[in-house]
């Protein structure tokens, strides 16, 4: 299970347009070296667009770029809007967007000038809230489409080439080469899934934009048959409405050459996916849990991928033990206290003779608010009372605020029959539990 909820997108609009958006490499470049951050197996990186600073999740699950927060700042400005509708997994209604084109985007050198952007309008649909740092947007097929791209995940680092030959006979000694199809501008491979002991080859959609193993769509013909032990789960939110299904272990995945024993699989029920147009014979999804084990370099122009494992390649595949699901909710003014230079002391003394230490001082930091978005049924964490919009203020001793959100997902998957102590804060009182992380997969 992933610790993160996947955001998985298939996206279709309304109304279609062409432009000719290219990524170029200026100053007689070689190649353009891009820093990530990488948070639950999702990678993202900077862009600049239209002069302002913002942060993209780099996804080969998206045709389009796409831009739904801009809460952390002050003005960007966009050309040429007019109204679209866009759909994508989850079990409502399409939602109002904004096609922007003319646009320019800039990524450590890397420059288009004429870069179509669609804007959603819906602010409920909060990325940040599911990572903790602030996210504006999505951006695939166009980064890729050009050039040879390596995203390096034990390195954080994604390498843009200009010349693909001289990289190309480094590639060919140290790399697996496999055939990938572009199929609506998304990358797709045939892998060997194995389950119930028959080994099925399926034709999967490449995706950096999901952060679990693999997804399998469960209600098609050519669908991997579910393990004998799953469990009902939120998978997360798409465009169009909350995302639930199903996790179970099947026996066998292969990618990149290396066999993966006993990877979790998410299948998404059928309402979550009722309104998705698949390309003929898609079988599901290779996510970041897969991905990340790997230097991956994607070259679209000659429908081949490379892989070289890295030093992940033989990470356990891990599952949400707790049960909660946890997501930012912004920032909270906290006061703490510190002693001023401690080795100085001055005896002085109030008016009725009580010593008052003139060092401490206090001061106001801006802390980061979790709360509990989803509590799994049967989970350890509901046994214990736990309930969604539950505050979380202390976890296992230590304040919530000291806590990344990455650091609290790797909590809950640490390891079977560890015990968790948590306060939290309900309709303004504050409740204690205590809950043991326990293994269902």
């Amino acid at each position: 299970m992933r610790f993160f909820r996947t955001y998985l997108f298939f996206i279709f609009f309304t109304s279609f347009g062409f432009s000719q958006s290219v990524f170029h490499i200026g100053n007689n470049k070689s190649k353009v070296v891009i820093p990530f951050e990488l948070i639950n197996n999702l990678i993202f990186i900077p862009i600049n667009v239209n002069g302002e600073n913002l942060t993209f999740l780099l996804d080969t699950g998206v045709e389009e770029t796409i831009l739904f927060s801009l809460e952390d700042k002050n003005e960007v400005s966009f050309f040429n809007v007019k109204k679209i509708k866009l759909k994508g997994l989850g079990g409502t209604n399409a939602i109002e967007a904004l096609k922007s084109s003319k646009n320019k985007l800039e990524i450590k050198g890397l420059v288009d000038d004429n870069h179509e952007i669609y804007i959603i309008l819906d602010q409920e649909f909060n990325f940040s809230s599911q990572v903790g740092i602030p996210v504006n947007g999505i951006i695939g097929y166009h980064f890729f489409k050009n050039h040879l791209v390596e995203i390096n995940y034990s390195k954080k680092k994604i390498i843009v080439y200009e010349n693909d030959k001289k990289i190309k006979k480094c590639i060919g000694k140290k790399y697996i080469s496999d055939t990938i199809s572009l199929e609506n501008n998304k990358p797709y491979y045939i892998s060997d899934i194995t389950s119930e002991q028959l080994i099925f080859p399926s034709k999967v959609l490449l995706d950096t934009g999901n952060s679990d193993a693999i997804w399998i769509f469960s209600d098609k013909k050519t669908a991997v048959p579910l393990p004998k032990v799953t469990v009902n789960d939120y998978l997360g939110r798409g465009f169009s409405g909350d995302i639930f299904g199903l996790r179970g272990r099947v026996s066998h995945i292969k990618f990149g050459n290396i066999k993966f024993e006993n990877p979790i699989a998410t299948f998404p029920d059928s309402i979550s996916i009722k309104d998705v147009v698949l390309v003929k014979d898609r079988v599901g999804s290779i996510g970041g849990e897969i991905l990340k084990r790997f230097t991956v370099i994607f070259d679209y122009p000659n429908k081949k991928i490379y892989t070289k494992k890295n030093s992940n390649y033989n990470d356990p595949f891990s599952f949400n033990m707790s049960g909660i699901e946890i997501q930012h909710e912004g920032l909270e003014w906290v006061k703490d206290s510190y002693i001023e230079n401690p080795t100085l002391s001055e005896n002085i003394f109030d008016g009725n003779g009580e010593k008052v230490d003139n060092n401490l001082k206090f001061k106001f930091e801006l802390k980061p608010i979790f709360k509990i978005a989803n509590v799994r049924v049967g989970s350890t964490a509901e046994a214990a009372g736990l309930l969604k919009g539950d505050k979380i203020i202390v976890i296992n001793g230590r304040k919530a605020y000291g806590f990344t959100m990455q650091k609290i997902n790797e909590i809950l998957k640490s390891e079977e029959g560890k015990e968790i102590e948590m306060e939290v804060e309900r309709e303004g009182k504050t409740i204690k539990v205590k809950f043991q992380l326990k293994t269902i997969l």
